[in-house]
Formats: C-alpha cells, structure tokens, sequence
C-alpha cells in the first residue's frame, strides 16, 4: 500500500513538474550538428526533434558552455518497438581526459520498458554505470530529465524526482568534474550491436524513421566564455540557490525508494566486474 502510494504521488509531481517547466528557444541555445536534415526545430522553436533512420541518425548540442548549472530538457522518446535505438543527452567537455555526465535512453521491443543508463566521467575514465526502468511510459508524454552540478556534487533527476547522486568525494582521492567546461549535447543514433539485451534484438528499420522530441529546454548554469565563468563575475544566468543545492531528507528518501524498486544495474554492488574491490566512492556513499 505504501509503495502505491508514493508511485501515486511521483506521478501527480511528474505532472506538476511538466506544466511548471519554462522552456528557452531552441534556436536561440542549440544548433543542430549532425544527421542532414533529420534534426529539425519547428514551433518557432518550441521543439526540437531528431530522427533515426537506415541512413544516419541525427544530432544537436548547445551554443553556450557551461562549468556549473542545473538543466531541465523534457523528452519524448521513441514510442513503439524502439529495440536498438539510443537517444542520449549528456554534458561533455573536449580533449582525451575529457569529463561527462550522462543520461541514456536504451530502447526495447514494444511493451518492454526502456533503459534509463547513466554515467559519470571524469578526465576520461567511466565505469560507473547506473541504469533504471521508469515507473511511467516515457513514449506517451513529455517528461523532464535535469541534471544538477555543483561543487558539492552531481543529481540526476526525472520529472523532480532524484534517482542518482554523484557526491564530491575529492577529500577521499575520488575524482570530481569541476574545472573542464562542459557543452550539452543530444542524439538518436543506432546501437543495435549492444543497445537491446546486449545487442541480441536488432534495430527492426521496417519501423523507420524513429523519432525522439524535445521541448522546454531551461538551464540556471555558470556559463564559460573567454577563459571566465559568468558565476565569478557575479552575472549568474538564472537564480543562485543551486550552486549549493544538496538533497534534502525527504528528496533522500525518494532517490532511495526509486533505487530499491526500480534500480536494475549499479556498478556498486557488481562484484563480478570488480574482483579486486569496489571504487572507493561506493565505500564513502552507498548512493554514489
């Protein structure tokens, strides 16, 4: 009964959440980079769709760079049988140590939920993979994915709710993104050799074109231009309260109820894959 009840009221926030998002234009922030012509912004920016078919998928990234920010983007992924398809939205910075904070959408076979799949980098090195099912069809509306990074650390979050945070452990020797600027990017693409159970169902294109679409893209972030952030010069773009936004009780508590029922992979408790010993950060912070 109590479980029912706060998948209740995770979906009456879901909603909350989606009606109180103000989206930026998406000519004005993004661009498209890839895909000839399958990235398109209609709506007089509005929207923002990528397509995905035999011949290319497609993508776009941001104009702005950021070291810093809390960023909102609502997506409707690719309904129906999207075996074989990924649709990421991701920060990344530039050169070979290069630090990234990710969220993947695994498609799957019609009726089967899609995998959430984060992870973070830092100068280069992964391997702390989280990955979740979702408690809605995230096919059926938009829902809002944010991303929060601050000195104190990294929160994931889907329409408001956390279900992953990253905390700064530098203290302990644990590496933390925080002095490469990071530009936001997107794309559909097909990985069919490892997207769908391993790459065991392929990508069916008799479906194609595939298409993922976005709107209400809103960004309080630290953005970086001519070697400055717009945060130490006191010009913030957006409000101040997230550079040191931590996760209260009550959104502990729901980050935990979230990865107990609908966490399916963590690199924390993989001991098959770490014989040697877990990371440090899983021993410093069970929610790493």
């Amino acid at each position: 009964m109590a479980a029912a009840a706060f998948s209740f009221l995770l979906l009456f926030l879901s909603l909350l959440s989606v009606s109180s998002v103000l989206g930026a234009n998406f000519y004005q922030d993004f661009e498209i980079t890839w895909g000839s012509g399958r990235g398109k912004i209609l709506n007089n920016g509005d929207l923002l769709t990528l397509t995905l078919d035999r011949g290319s998928g497609s993508g776009f990234q941001s104009k702005n760079v950021y070291l810093y920010g809390k960023i909102d983007m609502q997506l409707k992924l690719v309904p129906g049988n999207s075996a074989g398809t990924v649709t990421t939205y991701y920060l990344k910075s530039q050169g070979s140590t290069w630090d990234e904070i990710d969220f993947e959408f695994l498609g799957n076979l019609t009726g089967d939920p899609y995998t959430l799949h984060t992870n973070v980098y830092t100068q280069g090195k992964g391997d702390r993979e989280q990955q979740f099912h979702l408690w809605f069809d995230p096919t059926a509306n938009f829902h809002t994915y944010s991303i929060l990074w601050n000195p104190q650390g990294i929160i994931f979050s889907v329409d408001g709710t956390p279900i992953r945070e990253f905390k700064n452990h530098e203290s302990s020797g644990v590496l933390f993104p925080k002095n490469q600027p990071m530009r936001l990017y997107s794309s559909l693409w097909n990985a069919d050799d490892w997207a769908t159970r391993g790459g065991l169902v392929k990508t069916d294109w008799s479906r194609a074109p595939f298409t993922a679409s976005y709107r209400n893209f809103n960004a309080d972030v630290c953005v970086w231009s001519a070697g400055k952030s717009s945060c130490s010069s006191g010009a913030r773009v957006g409000g101040r309260g997230w550079l040191s936004e931590n996760l209260d009780i009550t959104r502990q508590q729901r980050m935990k109820w979230v990865q107990r029922n609908y966490m399916i992979y963590n690199y924390c408790t993989d001991a098959k894959r770490f014989p040697q010993g877990y990371p440090p950060e899983c021993a410093l912070n069970t929610a790493a």
